[in-house]
């Protein structure tokens, strides 16, 4: 049995579950399973995050809010982009014991 197999029946019996108790919100969380079942499922077999993407949408709002009106769209973009790269740490301890 594959992780996708496995997956899919425990959700399978996550769904039913809910169905049974006639309680408003499992049953939406039911449908909201039933409709989002190919995604959860892919997710066993290709594990692809957005948790960066999301960083970095996140990155990009707090920069906008910081700025409140930069003079141009190409600061703003450098200030993006700068923000973004990752910072020289000059003369970095190693995490040896012994040094």
């Amino acid at each position: 049995m594959t992780d996708e197999t496995k997956m899919a029946i425990e959700i399978g019996n996550i769904m039913e579950i809910c169905q049974a108790t006639n309680n408003e919100h499992f049953i939406w969380f039911s449908q909201l399973l039933n409709n989002h079942f190919e995604g959860i499922i892919a997710h066993a077999t290709y594990k692809i995050s957005s948790g960066k993407i999301e960083g970095i949408n996140q990155k990009i709002k707090t920069i906008r809010r910081h700025g409140y009106g930069y003079p141009d769209d190409e600061y703003f973009f450098l200030k993006v982009i700068d923000a973004s790269r990752k910072k020289y740490i000059r003369n970095q301890r190693s995490h040896k014991i012994n040094d």
